[in-house]
């Protein structure tokens, strides 16, 4: 973005929204997953209405930080989901289908029911490809503000390399996984345009 300024930035996404923002009230949203800042990753999402009770979300988020002792949950995720609301859009329940696409490089983790215990001494670095059925539901709680809770079940298949601790670890294999169980959870706080 060298060649980009931020003014520029703003002004081609007002050309692009303005648009789909005239054709009627309340077709777009933005939102941000709560839960995912507690792991400091920095994130945004948006959601178009494309079709009567039909909806387009793509959110994604960031985390480029190493912690004390060596720790990094380095990543950048991104979910694309098609959406149908049974009664009302942004209002209610929800049922979706979504892809989840990942990349990581982690190292020094200490995670619940020891599922991974091998993060505490080895650094994996990879991604992440999946799809999941995913169910939610919405509460106005403003003129344009609502609350999302969604989760997400599905399959992902992790492809990786690990390496030894460290500045200058080395290689010490590769490998795959695949994965049943989770694919999304959010709490979201939405505003609606």
């Amino acid at each position: 973005m060298s060649y980009f300024h931020k003014r520029d930035f703003f002004v081609l996404l007002f050309c692009i929204l303005f648009p789909i923002h005239t054709q009627a009230q309340k077709n777009i949203a933005v939102k941000t997953n709560v839960p995912h800042w507690a792991t400091v990753t920095p994130n945004l999402g948006v959601e178009v209405l494309f079709k009567h009770k039909m909806t387009f979300e793509l959110s994604g988020g960031y985390n480029p930080f190493s912690f004390k002792d060596g720790k990094q949950w380095k990543h950048w995720i991104i979910w694309s989901e098609i959406r149908y609301w049974p009664r009302e859009v942004f209002n209610g329940h929800l049922i979706g289908l979504h892809g989840v696409f990942a990349e990581f490089n982690v190292t020094g983790l200490e995670l619940p029911f020891n599922n991974f215990e091998e993060l505490k001494n080895q650094r994996y670095q990879g991604d992440l490809k999946g799809v999941g059925l995913s169910y939610g539901y919405s509460w106005i709680v403003g003129n344009n503000l609502v609350l999302e809770i969604t989760g997400g079940f599905g399959y992902g298949r992790l492809e990786y390399d690990s390496f030894s601790r460290g500045k200058n670890g080395h290689k010490t294999g590769q490998g795959g996984r695949n994965y049943v169980g989770p694919t999304k959870g959010a709490i979201s706080l939405v505003y609606l345009f």
